[in-house]
């Protein structure tokens, strides 16, 4: 791998360096008209939530894949990398699809085509969780930049021209997201994938994948009131994704000791089910649906994730060859078709008496104004929108996946999957001395030496020199 990694960030770091400089500038709200504070109450509205994506990007994405016991610097060391470079790519693609941008020859930028910048990051981080250790990382940056290009093909097609609702991102974030890197994945199988040995966690790597979880948690209505921040439909949203998540993450405890046989929790449905309610609130966040809505959306999103970590994966794997190591089936993609459908039926069955005004019907409609729509047409702009979704992820995925496939990009060997000794400096297995850190992958290694000789002074306890002997053993293993 020495040196195709290097050229393969250098060359598009270099391109976009000369991209920006010749089409890339700041809008009048960051330029110099603004210079007097015109939009100033605009960036303390926004600026506050950008930030809690951004942290939800490169802190809270990066930790939640840190459960892999030998993969947690290329976790979150990946993570910065893709994020990093997506959030220049997605702007250029972005303008290159955007009408005003078009006709004036020129990219505008400001803290809202960040704001989308970072949401096209968590369409491809979605779907890096799907193939993660699976894939090397030559491969992840060519896959990141193939999927931008579909990413902001499918939210020009669906935002723009079918004019759908979706202020969270359900379907062109979360959906998106899941079921492309799904595709890739297809692609991607191997016999070796099939309980390989190094695809489990440990004690340490789960906490810090919790690390994660919680800080999802917590900046997730963030993430879906951002495009509406300052306006009485963002405080709605932020309303709505809290009592999402709170209900999915009742139910998600719920259902995890219910589906254990011994009635024990599963760390695997509490660090993603608990955060379906945020995915699944999505596309009505904005909408008038009502704390009764919110919380049965969530609800049923953290039951349909547990359900699905529990039985669906299984299947998938077993049936069609289908690996998804994060589960981003379930935590992003069905709760992502479900809360497209949840805006499908309110968008059926509502009337202008839900909103407060016409402001704020079109606000959250635009096609009412622009084109004229009625409450069946919004409807079925609504299913159109996630059946393009689908379509674009889907086709586009596959068609990346068999890309990837081509010898020169460095596939990884069985022996290197889900192991970062790979691509990353860590320390020797036999050794407890580091060079760089005993953090993560040292206590990854020690700790199951631990459990195998607790396990085994059990067993042997009413031997007094066998356990004299286990007794030493621990004491060297600590």
């Amino acid at each position: 791998m020495r040196g195709k990694l290097s050229l393969f960030l250098l060359v598009p770091e270099v391109i976009f360096i000369i991209l920006f400089g010749v089409f890339v500038q700041y809008d009048e709200k960051s330029g110099p008209s603004a210079i007097n504070g015109t939009s100033s109450e605009e960036f303390h509205s926004l600026y506050p939530m950008f930030q809690d994506v951004h942290v939800m990007i490169f802190v809270g994405f990066g930790f939640l894949m840190t459960f892999l016991k030998r993969y947690g610097f290329g976790s979150v060391g990946f993570n910065l990398m893709l994020a990093a470079f997506v959030i220049q790519w997605a702007i250029i693609m972005r303008g290159c699809l955007d009408r005003d941008d078009i006709a004036d020859g020129k990219i505008d930028i400001n803290l809202e085509s960040l704001l989308n910048a970072d949401f096209a990051c968590g369409a491809v981080l979605i779907s890096f969780g799907a193939v993660l250790g699976v894939l090397s990382p030559v491969q992840l940056v060519v896959m990141a930049i193939l999927e931008i290009v579909c990413y902001a093909v499918n939210e020009f097609v669906i935002i723009s021209l079918l004019q759908i609702s979706d202020i969270g991102g359900s379907m062109v974030i979360h959906a998106f997201g899941a079921y492309f890197g799904l595709a890739v994945s297809l692609l991607h199988w191997r016999k070796e994938l099939e309980n390989h040995h190094k695809e489990g966690t440990v004690y340490q790597s789960d906490i810090f994948a919790m690390i994660g979880t919680l800080f999802l948690f917590l900046f997730w209505p963030s993430f879906n009131a951002a495009p509406a921040a300052g306006t009485f439909a963002g405080e709605r949203a932020v309303i709505n994704t809290l009592y999402s998540l709170s209900a999915a993450t009742v139910m998600s405890f719920a259902l995890s000791s219910a589906v254990d046989k011994d009635g024990k929790l599963s760390m695997v449905h509490i660090q993603n089910a608990t955060l379906a309610g945020g995915v699944a609130a999505g596309s009505v966040a904005n909408l008038r649906v009502g704390p009764l809505g919110a919380l049965i959306v969530g609800a049923t999103a953290g039951a349909l994730s547990v359900v699905g970590y529990k039985y669906i994966t299984p299947a998938l794997q077993r049936t069609f060859k289908l690996h998804d190591t994060c589960g981003v089936h379930n935590l992003h993609g069905m709760p992502g078709v479900l809360s497209g459908l949840a805006a499908v039926v309110f968008a059926r069955y509502s009337s202008n008496s839900a909103f407060r005004d016409m402001n704020e019907l079109e606000s959250i409609y635009p096609g009412f104004k622009a084109s004229g729509f009625d409450f069946q047409q919004q409807a079925n702009m609504q299913i159109a929108g996630l059946a393009v979704t689908l379509g674009i992820s889907i086709v586009g995925g596959l068609l990346t996946g068999l890309l990837l496939r081509a010898p020169f990009l460095d596939k990884l060997k069985s022996h290197a999957l889900f192991d970062d000794d790979k691509n990353w400096l860590v320390d020797d297995d036999d050794t407890n001395t580091t060079s760089g850190g005993s953090g993560i992958a040292m206590a990854v290694i020690e700790e199951p030496r631990q459990d195998e000789v607790k396990e085994n002074l059990d067993r042997n306890s009413t031997d007094g020199s066998v356990g004299s002997s286990l007794h030493e053993q621990m004491a060297l293993a600590t």
